[in-house]
């Protein structure tokens, strides 16, 4: 696996395709591998850069506090270090605000931005839900179990746990096979999400937007959709019927024509034909 130093540390990456480069940012506790069933199509469009962020995957951990801006900063730092000019910005829930703080600050460096369950502001709902993961991850003293047992209920809907066991069994296989995130990590990733306010930067952002949501996310449900939408100049609006926090996962295919068909049509490529 290749790696770059940025911002005074180390950063872990996958790098696959060929095309317009895309840079895709994990969420919460992930590391650069939870985009398992995207990249496969994504790269045959496109080069696909999947980061692990600090303290996930292979990526240097760190010490003290950090917010979501500095992640923002810390994938800037790694496009510099991967000569990356500009690229097709990606990411779900933390991810996508990673990806809000980088378009509003870096607006030069976005192709095109993807926001798949995201959010501007942590509110009180959320920050109730996350400290209860917090809470859980420190008890059990794993964050592979807390998301197993504490984050996956939150991500899928009752029908997809009823109706496709086996399938939330490989997930959470996949889950407990990737590199452990420390306590310490978790808790600072989680903290910087508690933290979180990107509402005063929306307007900011100059680039083709997608936005998604699923119709049955509790976490970042479709409250947050007109605020995003109608302050983000350029967006588009697609709520993924049927599906939780993680379409990606529960809808592969339609996530995958989906957000394709959206890429496809910012690509460089095409904007210069």
């Amino acid at each position: 696996m290749p790696k770059v130093k940025a911002n005074n540390r180390t950063l872990n990456y996958d790098r696959q395709g060929s095309g317009d480069p895309m840079v895709l940012i994990p969420f919460l506790t992930a590391d650069h591998a939870c985009y398992a069933f995207q990249v496969p199509e994504y790269s045959k469009h496109f080069t696909c850069f999947s980061v692990d962020l600090r303290g996930t995957g292979e990526s240097d951990a760190t010490k003290g506090d950090y917010s979501i801006e500095d992640l923002a900063d810390d994938i800037a730092a790694f496009m510099q270090a991967a000569n990356i000019q500009k690229a097709h910005i990606s990411g779900l829930s933390l991810g996508a605000a990673v990806g809000m703080w980088f378009a509003a600050k870096y607006p030069n460096k976005v192709q095109s931005l993807s926001l798949h369950s995201p959010w501007t502001k942590t509110d009180g709902f959320l920050k109730a839900v996350i400290e209860s993961w917090r809470a859980m991850a420190t008890g059990l003293q794993s964050v592979a179990e807390t998301t197993i047992l504490g984050i996956f209920p939150w991500c899928f809907t009752p029908e997809l746990y009823n109706s496709r066991s086996d399938y939330i069994q490989t997930l959470s296989a996949f889950v407990r096979s990737r590199p452990a995130q420390s306590l310490e990590s978790f808790l600072q990733q989680s903290d910087a999400v508690l933290r979180h306010d990107v509402s005063a930067q929306l307007g900011r952002i100059t680039a083709r937007t997608q936005i998604t949501f699923g119709s049955h996310d509790m976490l970042t449900s479709t409250r947050f959709a007109t605020e995003m939408h109608s302050k983000i100049p350029n967006s588009e609006l697609h709520v993924f019927e049927g599906c939780a926090h993680a379409a990606l996962y529960q809808d592969v295919q339609g996530f995958n024509e989906k957000t394709l068909d959206f890429l496809k049509r910012h690509s460089a490529q095409r904007s210069a034909a």
